[in-house]
Formats: structure tokens, sequence, C-alpha cells
């Protein structure tokens, strides 16, 4: 069965994104047709990345890098949850994601973000990531509003629509999950 982590993209002390990540697992843990599990970037206390050597040779040096990359490698899709930081995702996350090359490599992802504006912006940031990465995209996202999906900015309380299109989105990601099997089975 699939293995999806659903990374909480934010490590900044008040943040939306754990909510937000722990929200969509509870929709995707109803589904049977894939296995969802939250991983916290926080968690991993990484710097700022501190590897001598590019990622993209898999020579990692340091311990967190290690076990960053353990984690990951289990996955074959990933929902990324991301905030919007000045037009952009969070460093946190845009971090923790360039320590990594070959694990993230033929794998499907989605977006979940929230912002003034839904947090677009920081999802095509995330799309050109994505693209070098390796990772087929997904179409559907789900955008969250800080004016309309939380209370005074800061409690969580989406709109009831946006329960479909978690679903669609993790549709996708899973159908191209599953389609990239054959490629990851041979690196």
């Amino acid at each position: 069965m699939l293995k999806l982590g659903i990374i909480i993209g934010s490590t900044r002390p008040g943040r939306k994104a754990e909510t937000v990540a722990r929200w969509v697992y509870e929709i995707a843990s109803k589904r049977s047709d894939a296995e969802f599990e939250v991983v916290d970037i926080k968690e991993y206390n990484l710097p700022l990345l501190d590897e001598a050597v590019s990622p993209a040779m898999g020579q990692y040096s340091q311990p967190h890098t290690k076990t960053w990359a353990a984690k990951i490698d289990t996955f074959d899709a990933f929902v990324f949850v991301t905030p919007e930081y000045n037009h952009g995702t969070s460093g946190a996350l845009k971090n923790a994601i360039d320590f990594l090359y070959r694990e993230w490599n033929n794998k499907a992802a989605g977006f979940v973000s929230y912002g003034s504006i839904g947090g677009a912006r920081a999802v095509e940031h995330l799309r050109l990531v994505m693209a070098e990465l390796q990772i087929a995209d997904v179409r559907a996202q789900v955008m969250l509003s800080l004016f309309t999906d939380f209370e005074n900015f800061t409690v969580f309380k989406p709109a009831s629509h946006h329960e479909k299109l978690v679903h669609t989105m993790l549709d996708q990601v899973i159908a191209w999950g599953e389609a990239l099997k054959p490629l990851r089975k041979k690196s």
C-alpha cells in the first residue's frame, strides 16, 4: 500500500501548520487506499543546510541528515502543508527539502496552503522546487484563507467545502504515487 507523508511545513512558534496538518490527517485517515503519517520538520532540528557535499551525491555526514533522509525515504508521496511567508514558503520547509535529493525522486506531491490569499504564492514557489527534485506535483490543491478559515486569524475553522478538496487532492497524489512506483523500484 502507498505510504504518504503529510509534512508540517513550519517551525515558527504559534504556527498554524500543525493544526492544519492534523486536520488533513483526520480526513485522510478515513481512506483505505493509502497509509498516512504526519511528519513534523520541527522534530528533526535541521540547522541551515550544513552538509559539505551536494545532496544529489547522497553522501550525508550529519546524523540529523541521515535521520531525515531515512524518514523521507519511507514515503511514496507527500502532502506539504505550507504557510505563505513573504510571497513564498517557509524558510524552514525549503531548508528541510534542500537537505535531500534522491529520497524525493519519482514521488508525488500535493499541497495544502494557508495565507492571506490562501497561500497560493507559497505553492507556486514549491512547484518550481518539486520539478527540480523529480517530484510530480498534482494540480488539485487546498488553499485556506486567514480571513475566512481562521477565526481572528488564529483559530482554525475551515469551511466545510475544503474537505472535498482534500479528497480530490489526495485522489490525484495517490494516483500519481502509484503510477511512479516502477520508477522508484529502479532507483
